[in-house]
């Protein structure tokens, strides 16, 4: 599949990350294809595509984007809870739960409904591609490859695209381009099996487990380490709660 065939993407899975992605594709002119488990959980991701805050309806109010723009943006997407409506789309970007094991179980299933040229990519925060990959078609491994996207998707402005020795040059280029469309500067990344992250999360996690030391260590307060990180180094928050607390999650 070469990027300039790309017509239609499918989003499997909405909420934050899903929803954003397809917000973002959506405004670069694609087709964009939204499935979620449930109508409740579609219900939710449509909202937050059309007026959630980081949504087209308030990215109009601010100048971010114009009224027509955005109305032709929304009626490029569409939703549905069958698998089945993802079938004919050109690449497919997986933005379920971090659950391995649900991940290797849809993709099977995606794998047996897709078109045999489709690209399919996870949004992983940081399993092995090729562990993502397993349990699909030795065909279909050379077209599967990693795109992380950074939340929010609709304001940061970062894409890890992490491949795999099993991926095309053509694979590659084209999900590099897709992501360059939909608005993102892309930092290539390689697969490594038996790690988890893959810069982002892995340098972070390294920065905040020496600032945990320093904080145990008496060397400085959690609001002195924040400080300096937000004050001397521009972060937009710290570790513990400075601005948002960025570190929370670890």
């Amino acid at each position: 599949m070469k990027f300039e065939d790309v017509k239609k993407v499918g989003c499997l899975g909405g909420g934050i990350m899903g929803g954003g992605i397809a917000q973002v594709v959506a405004q670069a002119g694609y087709e964009v294809v939204v499935r979620d488990i449930s109508d409740e959980a579609i219900a939710k991701t449509r909202h937050a595509i059309e007026d959630g805050k980081w949504g087209m309806k308030r990215a109009v109010e601010r100048g971010k984007l114009g009224f027509d723009d955005a109305l032709a943006a929304m009626a490029r997407i569409s939703y549905s809870t069958d698998l089945a409506a993802l079938a004919d789309c050109d690449v497919i970007i997986e933005a379920i739960p971090e659950k391995l094991d649900l991940k290797q179980q849809v993709f099977a299933e995606l794998d047996r409904l897709a078109k045999p040229e489709a690209i399919f990519a996870t949004n992983t925060s940081g399993f092995c591609i090729q562990d993502v990959a397993r349990d699909v078609s030795d065909a279909r491994k050379e077209r599967f490859i990693g795109m992380h996207f950074s939340n929010p998707v609709t304001v940061m402005r970062m894409c890890e695209v992490i491949w795999t020795p099993q991926n095309s040059e053509e694979v590659i280029a084209t999900a590099r381009k897709l992501a360059e469309a939909a608005g993102k500067e892309v930092s290539m990344v390689k697969d490594t099996p038996g790690t988890y992250g893959f810069i982002l999360n892995r340098v972070f996690a390294a920065a905040y487990r020496e600032a945990r030391a320093i904080v145990e260590a008496g060397i400085a307060t959690p609001e002195d380490v924040d400080k300096a990180m937000i004050t001397g180094r521009n972060w937009p928050s710290g570790f513990f709660g400075g601005r948002g607390g960025i570190g929370k999650e670890w």
